[in-house]
């Protein structure tokens, strides 16, 4: 990777690193709920760039999509017409994105693929002025968690020139066990889950997080796949050289057990 000294270039801050929940793809007409995402980015030194592991692009080897400004993707069905007019147009990262596939050759190209909800949902709250270059990385869905991390790990200097690593998944995702009507406390599968997945990040128990597919409580109710879990692995691995405090700046549940955690690295 460029720039492999640990100071930030010049001008820069080292940036933290950030998990989101993005919950359903509604959750880009939710204004109350955007508030949060809003007030995570505000919270954050302004980025250069955002690199983006969404959950909802599942492609091995590890994949820069498109490095110029296309449509969204509309990767979902059966929500209302006011969903596929959301727009989002912010510019391709393409610096990033050359920079990237010079820095590490294993990764592959794929220029034709635009954002899904997993990128736009959020940002469409957080950079509402869509000012800031967006590129998408994808997930390498059978990769063994230490890889992902290792992933992650590759990722890291990009802190240092003003890089947002921002993975976005869910902390909890049963889509099959919502309660629609949102009247019910969370279930307490959904909560055992996450209160373990919280503890690991504030004790720095990376070795555990790893090892959640054996250790963590409820796993199979709480990710019945594990694809919107994946992303925490790869900005874990961002943001382990350099960890600075763990906060957890979105918090609560919506209908019923699907998580709105939020995790900020430094």
């Amino acid at each position: 990777m460029p720039n492999q000294d640990p100071s930030p270039a010049p001008g820069m801050v080292t940036m933290p690193v950030v998990f989101v929940s993005h919950g359903a793809p509604t959750m880009a007409l939710d204004r109350a709920a955007g508030a949060d995402f809003l007030r995570l980015a505000t919270a954050l030194p302004k980025p250069r760039a955002i690199l983006v592991v969404s959950a909802h692009w599942l492609d091995a080897p590890a994949t820069i999509g498109t490095r110029t400004r296309r449509e969204l993707m509309y990767d979902f069905s059966g929500f209302p017409d006011e969903l596929y007019r959301v727009r989002y147009g912010a510019p391709a990262a393409s610096e990033l994105a050359d920079q990237l596939a010079a820095a590490v050759p294993s990764l592959a190209r794929a220029d034709e693929r635009s954002w899904d909800h997993g990128v736009w949902v959020p940002l469409v709250h957080m950079y509402p002025a869509a000012d800031v270059p967006v590129l998408q990385l994808s997930v390498p869905y059978r990769w063994q968690p230490k890889q992902l991390f290792e992933l992650g790990r590759q990722l890291a200097p990009l802190r240092q020139q003003g890089v947002l690593v921002l993975g976005s998944g869910g902390m909890v995702h049963n889509l099959g066990r919502l309660d629609w009507g949102g009247g019910k406390a969370p279930a307490a599968w959904a909560t055992n889950f996450e209160g373990w997945v919280r503890q690991r990040l504030e004790t720095r128990d990376l070795d555990g997080l790893l090892a959640y597919r054996e250790k963590a409580p409820d796993l199979q109710l709480a990710h019945p796949t594990d694809d919107h879990f994946l992303p925490l692995l790869v900005t874990a691995g961002a943001a382990a050289e350099r960890p600075g405090s763990t906060s957890f700046p979105i918090e609560g549940f919506e209908f019923g057990s699907l998580s709105r955690l939020a995790v900020r690295f430094g």
